[in-house]
């Protein structure tokens, strides 16, 4: 099993219709609304996944690995490139950032993906997380949010 489980908070866009080969002036049009995500990562299994120069699947994609919180209406989040992201372990602040540090905008990502997969109503795309990733452990509680928007929490539970 997992030995090195890390915790990221991202923001979550949802699309809200088909949307394949759109420009980046087009891409808002297709969001629907939004939610903040907790992206679990098993670094241990990723760390030896490139290390064979295999994919990170099983890293990234396992039961229970991207709790989101409720559908955040559209109007709630005006500018997702300018949204404050923070993310506590135990009441330690863990992450504290905000979107317009990301590498990539929001309407980037959704222009580039969709030239290589259509992406359809329900599809969620993370848009990145801030500095202060780090391990956590069976019991700890992770907690999250947007301010004045949003907060999420969740215990971590060791597989058996």
């Amino acid at each position: 099993g997992c030995t090195d489980m890390h915790h990221e908070i991202e923001l979550g866009a949802i699309i809200s219709k088909d949307c394949k080969r759109i420009t980046e002036n087009e891409a808002m049009n297709f969001v629907g609304g939004y939610c903040l995500a907790l992206d679990m990562t098993a670094r241990d299994f990723q760390n030896e996944a490139k290390g064979k120069g295999n994919p990170w699947t099983f890293a990234k994609m396992f039961d229970t690995s991207l709790p989101v919180s409720e559908f955040i209406p559209k109007d709630k989040i005006p500018d997702p490139g300018n949204v404050a992201l923070w993310c506590k372990v135990n009441d330690e602040l863990r992450q504290n950032g905000h979107t317009k540090d990301m590498i990539f905008s929001l309407p980037y990502l959704i222009a580039h993906i969709s030239q290589y997969f259509t992406l359809q109503e329900g599809d969620l795309i993370l848009t990145g997380t801030p500095s202060g990733v780090g391990q956590v452990k069976s019991g700890d509680i992770i907690t999250g949010g947007i301010p004045d928007v949003t907060e999420i929490s969740f215990k971590v539970e060791q597989r058996t």
